[in-house]
């Protein structure tokens, strides 16, 4: 048995640490001569990058094709895809593959680290994952090779279509389509249906969740039998993407989407309702969207993906359970109930804590920054929730930060990837409580 995690480490601890660990490797790699076309990358510069594709962001300060060789762009994919389906999914499958056997100790880290509460079956769940990962990843690569192969050579072709169906998977936004324009992303295929759709069925695939992948095979997609996670998950989803292309759709028509036929409008309107939960595409300039399409982007956002995905956010479920909160309070109803099935009371203060804590974070990134830049609040606030979000759609302001907000920024993207697990699995430690119930007063609430 290879002795790789040390026993007096706690589990959450040992998942931020190994992430740090892929960040601090790549920062490394990216700063050496063979990996930018200059010969030279700052340290800073390059953990920025590195810290972007481990936390699967999409924010950078260099254009990835123009700056980065193919050395660089490679190093950044593979970190795109270890910060995706996560490190300690590859280590187990190493130990597959070796044929040794996984401890009881690397079970529950890899139980904490997919994101599931059951110990039992989570080496099945692994392999689902990463083979899971590599079968959707492989079509769209598939699919997006004979879409590029008539404007680039098969090589050239193979090697877009690999790195954005990875990047596009992974929900992390890098693009190599900067040949043309730097930082253009997929500007290009505006109006593409064949990268459009691609692109964003493998954004919804990869934000869904491993769980979710999980529960539908085990119950032959019979919705029906789906456990209640999974219902959450598939109409909270189902209904961002509808509310958000019709919105993008009306907002947008005398907008950034001026002169487009319906058919245009309605695909347009849904690439970017998909790219903002968390994968950072944009094949619209974000600049010229109006102020309120600006916003529903944000919102988007800030929800993100779903728990045990490659998403960001503060997550579809913890939404949903703060709107089904304020429904039950509001209604003064003891207790939260959907699809016949009744949440645990604890699910709304964890949910309510969670979105505490990220607007707060968000709040106090952004009176920093604008304390060190001199870019419009707006502007800024989009940059933080990208951040945290670790969507990596900007405004264009990344590359022109200081070094203390682009530090800022890093934290933000470590936290966003790490964070939201972290926090989940602390506030369900089972702690030592005081039997002792204190006495109740009333007090005034809004």
């Amino acid at each position: 048995m290879i002795k790789v995690f040390k026993p007096h480490l706690t589990y959450l601890q040992i998942i931020a640490l190994g992430f740090l660990a892929v960040i601090l490797i790549g920062s490394i790699l990216l700063t050496l001569p063979i990996s930018s076309r200059s010969g030279e990358t700052p340290f800073l510069g390059a953990m920025f990058t590195a810290t972007s594709a481990t936390c699967v962001t999409g924010l950078v300060i260099y254009d990835t094709y123009s700056h980065w060789t193919l050395f660089g762009q490679l190093v950044i994919l593979a970190m795109i895809q270890i910060g995706g389906i996560g490190f300690m999914t590859i280590i187990a499958m190493l130990s597959v593959f070796m044929k040794r056997r996984i401890s009881l100790h690397e079970r529950r880290l890899l139980m904490e680290s997919a994101g599931t509460i059951r110990i039992a079956g989570v080496v099945k769940l692994v392999r689902r994952v990463f083979f899971g990962t590599f079968i959707f990843e492989g079509i769209g690569a598939l699919v997006l090779t004979v879409r590029f192969l008539p404007e680039m050579g098969l090589a050239q072709a193979f090697y877009n279509a690999v790195f954005h169906s990875v990047s596009a998977f992974c929900n992390a936004g890098f693009d190599i389509m900067g040949k043309s324009a730097p930082f253009s992303s997929l500007t290009a295929y505006k109006l593409d249906p064949v990268v459009n759709i691609t692109i964003s069925m493998l954004i919804i695939m990869g934000g869904l969740g491993f769980l979710v992948w999980n529960d539908c095979i085990q119950s032959r997609f019979n919705f029906k039998k789906y456990e209640l996670h999974s219902k959450l998950v598939f109409t909270t989803t189902l209904l961002l993407l509808v509310i958000g292309t019709v919105l993008f759709f009306f907002l947008e028509r005398n907008g950034e989407m001026a002169g487009l036929t319906v058919p245009q409008r309605l695909l347009v309107s849904f690439f970017q309702s998909v790219t903002p939960r968390t994968a950072g595409y944009n094949t619209i300039d974000i600049n010229k969207l109006s102020d309120s399409g600006k916003v529903l982007t944000t919102i988007l956002m800030f929800i993100g993906g779903s728990p045990g995905s490659t998403a960001g956010g503060i997550k579809t479920t913890t939404f949903l359970v703060l709107i089904l909160g304020a429904v039950s309070a509001s209604r003064h109803t003891p207790s939260i109930n959907v699809f016949r099935r009744r949440l645990d009371e604890h699910i709304v203060k964890r949910a309510s804590a969670i979105f505490t804590i990220y607007v707060s974070v968000v709040l106090a990134a952004l009176m920093i920054i604008c304390e060190l830049e001199p870019f419009d609040a707006e502007k800024i606030l989009f940059e933080v929730v990208s951040a945290i979000g670790t969507v990596g759609l900007s405004m264009g302001i990344t590359p022109q930060l200081c070094t203390a907000s682009r530090i800022i920024l890093m934290i933000l993207m470590f936290g966003g990837r790490v964070g939201g697990l972290t926090l989940m699995l602390v506030l369900a430690e089972k702690r030592i409580n005081i039997p002792l119930d204190r006495p109740y007063e009333k007090i005034l609430i809004g």
